[in-house]
């Protein structure tokens, strides 16, 4: 099994214990590397510890913050979900209605 179903499954299964419980090992890419790439927070590390540049960004769990994010970062910003299934779910606001659109805010 490959691709991001089996990446997927790979963290489950060790963050479950079921891998070491089962003494299964992982071919091909390594947890470590899954891990790095599926964390934006560990990507990002791991990019500016190799001297790589990243984009200023910010996690945040609330309507306010992304709008005090946007008041400090500007527009356009690109907003990602943590999670997301193929890739939905985020987008480019280019203004407030648009972040609104992509993050819920109050009603």
């Amino acid at each position: 099994m490959g691709g991001q179903k089996g990446l997927n499954l790979a963290l489950e299964l060790h963050e479950a214990g079921v891998l070491e419980e089962c003494g299964t090992e992982l071919l091909g890419t390594p947890l470590e590397a899954i891990q790095k790439a599926e964390d934006r927070e560990l990507f990002r590390e791991s990019m500016l510890a190799i001297g790589e540049p990243v984009p200023e960004s910010q996690v945040i769990h609330s309507w306010e913050e992304a709008k005090e994010v946007a008041q400090r970062l500007g527009y356009p910003l690109v907003a990602r979900p943590a999670f997301t299934l193929g890739g939905t779910g985020g987008g480019v606001a280019w203004n407030e209605e648009e972040l609104k659109e992509i993050i819920p805010g109050p009603p």
